[in-house]
């Protein structure tokens, strides 16, 4: 294996360096970087053209990089300068001299008005930025989220989705990889992504979306990943703003949501100080209604009906803190930290009834659910920037370390005598990441980059389940557990990207060396994998013009379980439904090509892809009955019976395989200043292969999910936003599930001299959101209605200080990982 490596890694840096030219022909270096003068940020596909008056035929130049850079080698001259992007004022300068290497370093560009008489024109930067290779949602635009937490702001990414329970997917796939800053973290949770819930809508700058990554992010994700870059300022002196809101639900508790937020930057000399912290109080009424009939052989069918009416109250407080050193200007050091605290007091009420062939409620018990959660997470993180040169060599590094737990205490009171119980669930993850990355510019037109990622976790998971017994609660060995779960992965990777006039490419090969352990405490089950594999990935660009363009990815990746689902010990979801995980779980691989196409017209972009993903060993979770009964009620008196009912077990196998098809487009239309549309469709077609036990459970599912966002102002200068978003119908091997419907709206109207923002928000403005779906089997059949929270809306007043104008920026761009993976040239 290593000797595989070592000649794959020699094999790209012998291609690399084989592109190197001979030197010999005298030229120099034009350099700088282009900037949104609004916004201070990197303009990434900017053109810059040179052109000699002499040769008008000649024409020289290229695009911005992801950090806004060019570097182009040019003949000494007098050349004409400009410099474009779509919707901003060109730069252009005329009779430049060039005898030297220069360096213009900032350019500004201004975004492009209209001066026409009696109308404002609204000079701000769009939701959503297409790039080639990925797309990039602005959150601070967005007035749909305000007050809201990240899951809000995830659920209106183009071609996201956030299901009732907080599982995000990418193009109708959940396996996809978050990161945060470009990293994985604590912030997502540790058993799944439920843990973004929590942090505020307000502590993110933006999320990129990358269907098609290159090797230098992580082979985690089948679907792709989504990297959420937390708020970061570097502008000069003190300035931040300032945020409280609150909200209101079906509730008799007023306010039922509340919170602040303060985003504070400090710049002076090498010294850059930022901190970001909330706190916030939501609580949210959800409603779950179960249906099930239990099928009896040739005797009349069980039905019990089951509803639920979960109330969840958390507070919630993060905080983050950064220090950022340059060393010069373009090294610096940044040390940063943060710390997250979450308590809930959970309240639910659960009825059921045991109903008769005609409907009539033969027996009802009752569950009361009293759930204390405490949810922290705890980061430290260094990291090492430095531009070695003008070429654009770079070398970075990374520390990270964090301490993570997830704490749930449930009482359950149970109307059936001797049915009342405590369940604890207790979580801990500790995690290491290391990483170092360097890039190495070979000539203007290519670069070779390698480097290493480790990320190491262990997780500690017991299971505890009292039962009363004789007036005391006894530990029932039986239901509790406990499970250490370890997971090593140490990564090498290098690429090799070049540019020929308008066609580009960038090959990549990572190795992953995997180590995982599953160990059972409870019954002494013991299982260790370990195995190493490659993931190459490729991605080919053509330029048709300087607004038109069209790409080629293809990616290998891998789905590892989580250790949720490897614990062999079954743990109870309700009274007769229980989750077995499966130690002999596979990961599951995939093979994907995506096909994209971008246009730019004035006023009009529009971004399309085709893709097809064919994986194997797919995660499949599938209901069996056991065979197991359980007592649903007791003996009121002679008429009345025991009713027992089947224990249905869920748990998770691997299938053969699954191939995806599907088609997505992403339409953004600027009639004016004043006014967009956004639009973004998919459709996907997903089929399974595969038996299990003799039972083919093979299935095709064609499904497809739209958005559209809205917005415009009216009168009074007030702002005003509408999204709409559907997903359609969907089937699995054993389920169907409903389309939905969900709409929110928005106003906002600048107050204080345009220092501050006043807006208002309704979410699920029609009542439409819930989750409807059927369960099949030979022995049981289910049907679910499930709305996890009700419409609600919020009220947040925004003021800022000193960010009205802006301000320069020296030393670095803000980075927060924002260029992972990325190849600009």
């Amino acid at each position: 294996m290593k000797k595989t490596f070592l000649f794959a890694l020699s094999l790209f840096s012998f291609l690399a360096y084989a592109q190197r030219p001979d030197g010999n022909i005298p030229k120099f270096k034009f350099s700088g970087i282009v900037i949104d003068q609004e916004t201070q940020q990197p303009l990434e596909y900017a053109t810059v053209s040179i052109r000699n008056p002499q040769k008008p035929g000649r024409l020289q130049g290229g695009i911005t990089g992801s950090d806004g850079k060019f570097n182009i080698e040019v003949f000494p001259g007098i050349y004409d300068i400009t410099i474009d992007y779509i919707g901003f004022e060109n730069f252009e300068k005329k009779g430049v001299v060039v005898r030297s290497n220069k360096d213009w370093g900032k350019v500004n560009l201004f975004i492009s008005s209209t001066s026409l008489e009696g109308v404002e024109v609204m000079a701000e930067k769009t939701e959503v930025e297409i790039r080639l290779d990925k797309r990039i949602y602005n959150v601070g635009k967005d007035l749909t989220v305000r007050g809201g937490s990240v899951a809000d702001v995830l659920d209106n990414v183009p071609s996201v989705t956030v299901d009732l329970d907080g599982n995000v997917a990418l193009r109708g796939n959940d396996n996809v990889r978050i990161l945060i800053n470009g990293k994985p973290s604590g912030l997502v949770g540790i058993s799944g992504p439920q843990g973004l819930q929590q942090l505020p809508a307000e502590s993110i700058e933006k999320v990129e979306v990358v269907t098609s990554p290159s090797a230098r992010y992580g082979a985690e994700g089948t679907a792709g990943i989504l990297n959420i870059i937390l708020k970061k300022q570097e502008l000069l002196g003190f300035n931040g703003n300032f945020v409280a809101n609150g909200g209101q639900t079906h509730s008799d508790v007023i306010p039922s949501s509340y919170g602040g937020s303060a985003n504070i930057n400090l710049r002076k000399n090498k010294f850059n100080i930022f901190t970001n912290t909330s706190v916030n109080k939501i609580l949210s009424i959800g409603k779950i209604y179960n249906q099930n009939e239990y099928f009896n052989g040739n005797d009349l069918s069980t039905f019990l009906d089951e509803i639920r009416k979960p109330e969840r109250e958390n507070y919630s407080f993060f905080s983050s803190l950064g220090l950022e050193y340059f060393f010069k200007e373009k090294t610096s050091l940044i040390l940063s930290s943060f710390i997250r605290n979450t308590n809930g007091d959970d309240y639910s009420k659960n009825i059921l009834n045991t109903l008769s062939t005609n409907r009539t409620i033969i027996d009802q018990s009752e569950l009361i659910e009293f759930e204390i959660d405490k949810d922290n997470a705890r980061q430290i993180s260094l990291n090492f920037d430095s531009e070695i040169d003008e070429d654009g060599q770079e070398f970075t590094a990374v520390f990270q370390f964090e301490e993570n737990s997830e704490d749930e205490n449930a009482s359950i009171k149970n109307s059936l005598e001797g049915r009342d119980e405590k369940v604890n669930q207790l979580e801990e993850e500790k995690r290491i990441l290391v990483q170092a990355d360097y890039v190495l510019p070979l000539n203007e037109e290519s670069q070779f980059e390698f480097g290493f990622r480790g990320n190491y976790s262990d997780q500690e998971n017991d299971y505890q389940v009292f039962q009363i017994k004789e007036g005391d609660f006894f530990k029932n060995t039986d239901l509790s557990n406990v499970l250490f779960y370890k997971e090593y992965v140490s990564a090498f990777y290098s690429q090799f990207g070049k540019k020929n006039n308008n066609f580009s490419f960038l090959l990549g090969l990572r190795m992953e060396d995997t180590k995982i352990v599953i160990d059972q405490r409870t019954t002494n089950d013991y299982n260790e994998k370990n195995y190493t594999k490659f993931f190459p990935t490729l991605n080919l660009s053509y330029e048709f013009s300087n607004n038109e363009s069209v790409i080629l990815g293809y990616s290998r990746r891998i789905s590892r379980p989580r250790g949720r689902f490897l614990n062999p010990f079954p743990s109870r979801a309700s009274v007769a439904t229980f989750f077995q995980g499966n130690a002999d779980l596979d990961p599951s691989y995939s093979n994907t090509i995506d096909i994209g196409y971008l246009k730019r017209w004035d006023k009009v972009t529009f971004n399309s892809s085709v893709y097809f993903q064919k994986t194997t060993d797919v995660f499949t979770f599938i209901a069996e009955d056991k065979g197991e009964k359980v007592v649903i009620n007791e003996n009121i008196d002679e008429t009345n019976s025991v009713i027992e009912v089947p224990v249905i077990v869920r748990n998770p196998i691997n299938l053969a395989e699954n191939n995806r098809t599907g088609l997505e487009f992403t339409l953004s239309y600027n009639p004016s200043k004043k006014s967009r549309v956004f639009g973004n469709f998919n459709l996907f077609n997903s089929e399974t292969i595969g038996f299990h036990e003799g039972v083919n459970l093979g299935r095709r599912n064609l499904s497809w999910f739209s958005r559209i966002n809205g917005k415009m102002s009216i009168f009074k200068k007030i702002d005003w936003q509408i999204q709409l978003f559907y997903r359609g119908p969907r089937e699995t091997a054993q389920s169907k599930t409903k389309g939905m419907i969900f709409c929110s709206t928005s106003l906002n109207k600048d107050i204080f001299k345009k220092n501050g923002t006043l807006s208002f928000r309704v979410r699920d403005l029609f009542n439409s959101a819930m989750y409807r779906s059927e369960t099949f089997t030979p022995t049981f059949r289910n049907n679910v209605l499930f709305r996890r929270s009700l419409p609600s809306f919020n009220l947040s007043v925004t003021y800022r200080i000193n960010q009205k104008t802006n301000q320069q920026i020296k030393g670095n761009q803000i980075r927060g990982g924002a260029n992972e993976g990325s190849f600009g040239i």
